[in-house]
């Protein structure tokens, strides 16, 4: 995969409730839609909107659907990260879906724009993460209350003070990507809870859930799901080609269009 080809062919995709908003895949199983950054993707305490219900409505809408719509999560994105998110919608698709994650099965991958010149090319690292509250950390050795944490990175390229990485992730701990890049002395641009120097302008950070490849729940066939580099990624060979890319901050969305269908 070109972790920066920005081509995104939409001719025969259905979109969200924005035009720019992509709908990446659906079927009778299945709905994968691109998550911009700044949105939850379960409700929390805050009460704020979230991807899981205005998925719920949206397919309420477009299939006419009758009383409450079944929707399940299988796993989820940090709200300041951008990137495909999966759901199913049967049980049967869940179960099945939930047994690839757990038995790591599934292929994910994502790109990362890190601070500093990253000096080598390739690597795989261990750490163990002990989670707190708000902040989780790496440990110098194992504990009671640490989990092991394995991913390996690609670096793309490097441009001025930063330096663009393809992470592949084998553990899908709490934080992870954002903690043992954090560690290497490379925090994500905008990161600020794990060593980053300054926020991004909509208080993104630069981290996108570029592709997720997974074994369909009933054909069986492998199913890959990539995510269109959205609009102002801070890299430059994406700058160069908005194009009909999604926007990367949710506040950039049709809030009259999303208001007006969300219950």
């Amino acid at each position: 995969m070109d972790a920066l080809d920005t081509t995104f062919n939409k001719s025969d995709r259905p979109f969200f409730f924005d035009k720019r908003w992509p709908v990446l895949y659906v079927d009778n199983h299945l709905l994968a839609i691109y998550k911009p950054s700044g949105l939850l993707v379960q409700g929390d305490r805050t009460g704020d909107v979230c991807l899981l219900d205005l998925a719920k409505q949206w397919i309420k809408e477009r299939y006419d659907k009758p009383g409450k719509v079944f929707l399940a999560m299988v796993h989820r994105l940090d709200r300041p990260v951008a990137g495909v998110v999966l759901f199913a919608r049967t049980s049967k698709a869940a179960g099945r879906l939930a047994r690839q994650f757990r038995e790591r099965s599934v292929d994910k991958r994502y790109l990362a724009v890190v601070q500093g010149s990253v000096a080598q090319k390739s690597q795989r690292r261990i750490d163990h993460i002990e989670r707190q509250d708000r902040m989780s950390r790496v440990v110098p050795a194992p504990t009671a209350d640490s989990q092991e944490a394995r991913l390996s990175y690609t670096r793309l390229g490097t441009a001025g003070d930063k330096s663009l990485l393809e992470v592949t992730l084998e553990t899908g701990r709490r934080h992870q990507i954002r903690i043992q890049l954090s560690r290497m002395g490379h925090p994500i641009l905008g990161d600020l809870r794990y060593g980053a120097d300054k926020p991004l302008p909509g208080k993104q950070i630069a981290l996108l859930a570029r592709s997720l490849s997974v074994e369909h729940p009933t054909r069986k066939t492998q199913l890959d799901l990539i995510c269109p580099i959205p609009q102002q990624w801070p890299w430059p060979e994406a700058d160069a080609a908005q194009g009909e890319r999604p926007p990367w901050d949710w506040r950039m969305m049709d809030w009259q269009a999303i208001d007006a269908s969300t219950p």
